[in-house]
């Protein structure tokens, strides 16, 4: 037995990890994601989209209402019971949180046209560029039929995967038809299917019983055949839906977008009317290219318990659009580094203050920092050297040195750590501390 009176050794804490799907994003990947949302926030701007935030996580009907048959709320929603008893999700996806905010705050104006950004969850197998927790961006303008609003939406996209340079993202469009006749093409589909498992991949077969239309996603080889000989969802079209789909065609023709009809385009969620569409990266695996999309879906808000609204919009992955970026060579990280760095070797307040100043003036400026305290409770300065060599990491093109002799006569030394348009690296001159601000802006182009 162990002796009571022996000093009890605390146990080795536990290393934690990001759970399995999730990942830190650390500078300058992060500080690029965050470009290129403000990116994509300039384009919707332009188009009149405002900003929504929604809650990260919603009541559990918000998103059961997306299908029974969909993947998203049977088998990959992170859904639980709060401590109030309710049941709650964290949301897969967000275009059911706006048509229940719309729902909820009833805009006066219509269409209702909004932007979004943020993260996603939902419980999958992660692969490269598809994490368990995933950011998206996109649009949602709800309160209108009219097909130019699709072409609108499409067309945004568009112009902002071209802003960021990317030149092989191909358009493909379908139009899924009105409720009705999708309904009888999804009969038509699964009557032809059930015909055909004994060719379709046991997937397939596990998906017709669920949902006929996904088996039409299939990148198996072996499905490739049985899907195309499957009935065009064309063919069940009432003229209504043809005369929308053409309108949505003929203004992208009209902009100038090449978009590709592809008749097997089906989107994973069920409230998918009429236009639907995909941005697919041939720069990046086939199996594994699609970047964003999105259509029409003139009957979610209803099932939400609104009055019935038309909507349409998009999501574009973030992880996804960026791999295609790298695949392209754009859009590249940009490490942001301080423009000053102050060394002060005195132990006195003046280098807080110039630091201070130079960040009120809008200069990105950093500072060493004391080693170990002393008895007095003060942080010794670090020496000259060490304060250099932190001022060179960091990336800065100017130093403001403060030493015992620049205190003295109240001055600083304002030092070039790189070369600039008309001074070499370790240029440097003594500045009363008065101007070193404006002298630093000078320095700096400012």
């Amino acid at each position: 037995m162990p002796d009571p009176d022996e000093p009890r050794r605390s146990a080795k804490p536990q290393r934690f990890q990001a759970p399995i799907g999730t990942r830190d994003l650390l500078s300058p990947e992060s500080e690029r994601r965050r470009a290129l949302v403000d990116r994509f926030a300039e384009h919707a701007a332009l188009a009149g989209y405002r900003h929504l935030v929604t809650p990260m996580f919603e009541d559990l009907g918000v998103f059961t209402r997306l299908g029974a048959a969909t993947d998203v709320v049977t088998k990959e929603m992170y859904d639980f019971t709060d401590k109030g008893g309710r049941r709650m999700a964290l949301r897969p996806e967000l275009t059911a949180s706006v048509c229940r905010a719309f729902t909820e705050h009833n805009p006066a104006v219509l269409p209702w046209k909004v932007w979004y950004s943020g993260p996603q969850f939902r419980h999958e197998k992660p692969q490269k560029g598809r994490y368990r927790q995933f950011d998206q961006v996109g649009v949602e303008a709800l309160g209108s039929e009219d097909p130019d609003l699709d072409t609108e939406s499409i067309a945004l996209a568009w112009r902002f995967f071209d802003d960021l340079g990317l030149r092989r993202v191909r358009l493909l469009v379908n139009s899924l038809g009105e409720a009705a006749e999708r309904a009888r093409y999804v009969e038509a589909l699964a009557d032809y299917l059930a015909r055909h498992t004994d060719a379709l991949s046991d997937a397939a077969v596990a998906t017709l019983a669920r949902n006929p239309l996904r088996v039409l996603d299939s990148k198996r080889p072996e499905d490739g055949y049985v899907i195309a000989g499957a009935p065009q969802l064309s063919d069940f079209l009432g003229v209504a839906s043809v005369t929308h789909f053409e309108r949505v065609l003929a203004g992208l023709d009209s902009l100038g977008i090449d978009a590709e009809v592809s008749p097997k385009l089906v989107r994973g969620l069920d409230y998918y009317r009429r236009t639907t569409f995909e941005f697919t990266a041939e720069s990046l695996d086939a199996s594994q290219n699609a970047v964003g999309g999105g259509g029409r879906y003139d009957g979610l808000v209803e099932a939400l318990g609104g009055k019935p609204t038309a909507g349409v919009g998009f999501a574009l992955g973030v992880d996804r659009t960026l791999l295609a970026c790298d695949a392209e060579g754009v859009f590249g990280p940009v490490e942001r580094t301080v423009e000053c760095f102050v060394v002060d070797t005195t132990g006195g307040l003046t280098g807080y203050e110039i630091t201070e100043a130079l960040r009120r003036a809008g200069v990105a400026t950093d500072r060493s920092w004391a080693g170990e305290l002393t008895d007095e409770g003060l942080g010794r300065p670090r020496s000259m050297k060490a304060q250099m060599k932190a001022a060179d990491r960091s990336g800065a093109n100017l130093a403001v040195l403060v030493g015992p002799d620049e205190l003295e006569v109240g001055a600083a030394t304002i030092r070039r750590l790189r070369a600039g348009p008309d001074q070499a690296p370790s240029a440097q001159r003594r500045v009363p501390l008065s101007r070193v601000v404006s002298e630093v802006q000078t320095e700096l182009g400012r």
